[in-house]
């Protein structure tokens, strides 16, 4: 009888720990729909986000810059700068970035696990030099970090090559620095809440060009503000596996989002105001055989929503890429083509809906080195004030349910 009675308690115990799991679990649902979904990173997580997307369920909010436990800090106060492991110290001085490199020097050595590091105030760092980050380091960066002086080459306040398993979970930069973050031939990295309000440089690239026979893989934007840039906001070169979820791009001086040589990508958004004016570029460009797998073009680059406000073109997608669906688009007053879609194959525009205000025309055209454009929809789309030309001609080119208002039209 008793052993009855035990099970029937162990039985209500885990009904009330279930229930509890439950409860958390929609707590986190709600906590995370009211902001930004984060993606998947790295092959692990990857399957982990399949899984959530198939049952309907959110992935849990970010911690705010700081929280959670770490391995290593740096700390400011007054104008000295502190760094420690555990109850040791590994640096004091005047310096952030040495700070910064001394914390994550002292983590483990040649370890197989993440360790985290959190950086507490703000400084300056000069455009020549770089804080490196090795395999299986996070940092969270909870100040902000001023790029001063000039430099050359790949320096970057947040700096990572042929590593694997990185995160950064806060960073706010300021200042001019030749990339806010650089990685090269990297796999499993994790960019977080990213803030860059700059005055020249390129904010993020994210590139295989130490080794191009190998991808970057499994990499994980989830927000991106930038700003100010003389270059683009975001640029990919040689990846495989993308998740990005918001670039917002303002005052930016080419690309606010450019992936090139880029494949299984999916973006949730791009908004850009005064984007790449008086330039060639886009709010969002696809370029140099981006979407292309092997010799064929499968879709595999997906993006919900790509919004532009002057600037210069809204979407622009160019030598040999494809492979991709634009949900949404809303594109006005842009200063270049509002899209432009040259040599492409495979790729639907509006999937959705959209809208084209003023600005340049909506162009398919081509170059003669490639083959022209082939298996291009474009769809569900109203156009006001513009105009939309195909020349030359492109094979199996598809309009689909276009509203034109005081709009031209000269198609095949």
């Amino acid at each position: 009888m008793r052993s009855g009675v035990a099970s029937s308690a162990r039985r209500r115990r885990l009904a009330a720990v279930a229930a509890g799991a439950l409860t958390a679990a929609m707590l986190a649902t709600v906590a995370t729909t009211a902001g930004a979904t984060e993606p998947r990173a790295g092959a692990d997580r990857s399957a982990r986000a399949a899984q959530e997307a198939q049952k309907g369920q959110a992935a849990p909010a970010a911690a705010a810059c700081g929280e959670g436990s770490y391995q290593a800090e740096a700390v400011k106060s007054g104008s000295t700068w502190t760094a420690r492991r555990g109850g040791g110290t590994v640096y004091t001085g005047g310096s952030m970035r040495d700070a910064m490199q001394a914390a994550i020097g002292s983590l483990t050595p040649n370890r197989s696990y993440k360790e985290r590091v959190v950086v507490r105030g703000s400084g300056s760092i000069s455009a020549g030099t770089r804080v490196s980050l090795p395999s299986n380091t996070a940092i969270d960066v909870c100040g902000t970090i001023d790029v001063t002086g000039s430099g050359s080459g790949d320096q970057a306040p947040i700096y990572s090559r042929g590593t694997t398993n990185v995160e950064v979970g806060h960073l706010t930069v300021t200042g001019r620095p030749l990339y806010g973050i650089f990685m090269r031939n990297v796999s499993n990295v994790v960019l977080g809440r990213i803030d860059m309000r700059l005055s020249g440089g390129l904010g993020i690239r994210i590139d295989n060009h130490g080794d191009r026979s190998s991808r970057s893989r499994n990499i994980r934007i989830d927000d991106v503000y930038v700003s100010g840039t003389s270059n683009h906001g975001v640029e990919t070169y040689g990846v495989d596996g993308l998740t990005i979820g918001t670039v917002t791009a303002r005052d930016v001086g080419y690309s606010g989002l450019l992936l090139n040589d880029t494949i299984n990508a999916t973006v949730g958004k791009v908004d850009a105001d005064n984007t790449a004016t008086g330039t060639g570029y886009a709010a969002f460009r696809m370029a140099n055989r981006n979407g292309r797998i092997g010799g064929g073009y499968p879709t595999n680059i997906r993006v919900g929503e790509v919004i532009a406000r002057g600037g210069g073109r809204g979407v622009f997608c160019v030598s040999e890429s494809g492979g991709a669906v634009i949900d949404r688009v809303t594109l006005t007053n842009t200063g270049n083509n509002a899209i432009l879609i040259e040599n492409c194959y495979n790729v639907t525009i509006a999937s959705q809906g959209g809208t084209v205000s003023g600005g340049g025309e909506v162009r398919l055209a081509a170059r003669s080195e490639f083959p022209g454009n082939r298996d291009i929809t474009l769809q569900n789309l109203t156009l006001s004030n513009t105009s939309l030309r195909e020349s030359p001609c492109g094979t199996n080119i598809t309009y689909r349910n276009l509203t034109l208002n005081n709009t031209s039209r000269n198609t095949c």
